[in-house]
């Protein structure tokens, strides 16, 4: 025990310019039993930084303190007489359940139109606050648009009217009038989104894409090229235009009814224009999970695979530039903007998340390994407010919240390198006081994006479930 009274001396350092101590007052002698919240009151003090109750964390050689400093020291061997430095950063704020909307089928999509969400950037003027709008796809093969109180506004139309004839496995907001899908069905389709009045739409096709020969499990869209990524479980990844004026003629052995007969084919009350691929390369050998656009570069896109590899790609000469290889399969991808170069967070089957820096060579692929997740890592999403915080979906049944500044190494189990564990774990609500299966069974996440609206994810419970996605830092 430390003698009573005892008093640890700690360096207050940051890295965000708003909030610095000046010189003089960065030093202190601190009770040795003090934790995170005392800290927190001292630097919030009048005599420090006077900001009044701003929640406070503290790195200590990168891991959060989570203990009195007195047992920090001890359980790393250290005296009173160490001088500790304490890096203090804006607390993640818990992210509270908000609501959950009902669904028929399995969730396997949603996505976000506001004025923070990219759709939203990209609709410019023509978005309105007050139309937030989400979208979710399902199982059951139907897009399904909701207002933010829980109203569908707008379903899309079954397979013999123009929509998808199996399940959809992805869907995003192109802008606030048109919206993109791909899934079992292997096609991708455009659809153009009208309001009549704020509690009703409609959902129309305007272009089907063919080219893979597999399912599309993963879609992306970049708004103001009117350029689409998708990735197939035939290994390839496609890159699309969503006007017919811009893209090329399809094969026509890919078209629905291309191998049937005259009577056997089906027939649609809806004539929707079809058009093929700008590119379609097939670089995985194995089902390709996810393809994203560079955040900075929309000429260059990553994909990932389960052959375990991720590749970059320069989508002006459909070349794979560089291609890295991990030891698990990869499931989904997201790029975190940092700086000149993104990071790429890579979910895998192994139930962690691989950070990785596409610059670096393949003998150094992992920057930082996530752990926690109980089952395979289906879905990210970064935050929208800062650079070191994402989100993930699990068939866990869990969404887990990762600060990217709390790190720790690996220990020898774990492999080399740094190591981070989740900020916060998002239950699915109505989970709450049962008995839970390990593997998440009956409330596995499929999908999940995170906009200052809210944090939406979907799953296996046929629910969008949002928790508090905005001002979780203070």
């Amino acid at each position: 025990m430390e003698p009573q009274g005892a008093q640890v001396k700690v360096t207050f350092t940051t890295t965000e310019a708003d909030i610095q101590l000046p010189e003089a007052k960065r030093q202190l002698l601190v009770p040795a039993d003090i934790r995170r919240y005392g800290l927190s009151r001292i630097l919030n003090s009048e005599s420090m930084l006077d900001t009044g109750a701003i929640p406070f964390d503290f790195l200590v050689n990168g891991s959060f303190l989570r203990t009195s400093l007195d047992e920090y020291l001890q359980s790393n061997g250290l005296s009173l007489e160490s001088n500790v430095s304490l890096q203090y950063v804006r607390s993640l704020i818990p992210p509270v359940y908000e609501a959950s909307f009902e669904h028929d089928d399995w969730v396997s999509a949603v996505d976000v139109l506001s004025g923070s969400s990219p759709a939203g950037r990209w609709s410019g003027d023509a978005f309105q606050h007050g139309q937030e709008r989400i979208l979710s796809a399902s199982y059951d093969g139907l897009l399904r648009i909701w207002n933010t109180s829980g109203q569908v506004i707008a379903t899309s139309p079954s397979g013999s009217h123009g929509g998808h004839i199996a399940s959809i496995k992805s869907a995003k907001f192109l802008s606030n009038t048109q919206l993109a899908s791909a899934g079992m069905d292997r096609a991708v389709r455009v659809w153009k989104y009208t309001e009549k009045d704020h509690f009703s739409g409609e959902l129309k096709p305007t272009l089907e894409l063919y080219g893979h020969t597999g399912s599309i499990d993963s879609l992306q869209v970049d708004g103001q090229s009117k350029r689409i990524l998708t990735a197939s479980s035939d290994g390839s990844v496609g890159f699309w235009a969503t006007s017919k004026a811009s893209a090329p003629e399809a094969d026509t052995s890919l078209l629905p009814g291309a191998h049937l007969s005259k009577r056997r084919k089906v027939t649609s009350s809806v004539s929707t224009a079809q058009r093929g691929p700008l590119a379609l390369m097939p670089i995985h050998n194995s089902p390709a999970t996810a393809a994203i656009f560079d955040p900075r570069d929309r000429t260059v896109a990553y994909s990932v695979s389960q052959d375990h590899t991720m590749r970059t790609i320069d989508l002006t000469t459909s070349i794979v530039v560089s291609s890295l290889s991990t030891s698990h399969p990869l499931l989904s991808l997201c790029a975190i903007s940092r700086g000149t170069f993104p990071l790429l967070a890579a979910g895998t089957s192994a139930r962690h998340i691989t950070l990785v820096d596409p610059r670096v060579s393949a003998t150094t692929t992992s920057v930082m390994t996530l752990r926690g997740h109980t089952n395979k890592v289906v879905a990210l999403s970064p935050s929208p407010e800062n650079e070191y915080s994402l989100a993930s979906g699990s068939h866990d049944g869990t969404c887990r919240i990762w600060d990217l500044r709390s790190v720790r190494p690996a220990t020898k189990d774990e492999g080399l390198g740094s190591v981070s564990e989740p900020a916060y774990v998002i239950e699915r609500e109505g989970r709450e006081g049962k008995k839970k299966a390990i593997a998440g069974d009956g409330y596995k996440v499929f999908d999940l994006t995170w906009d200052k609206l809210g944090i939406f994810s979907g799953g296996e419970d046929k629910k969008i479930q949002i928790n508090k996605g905005r001002d979780l830092t203070i």
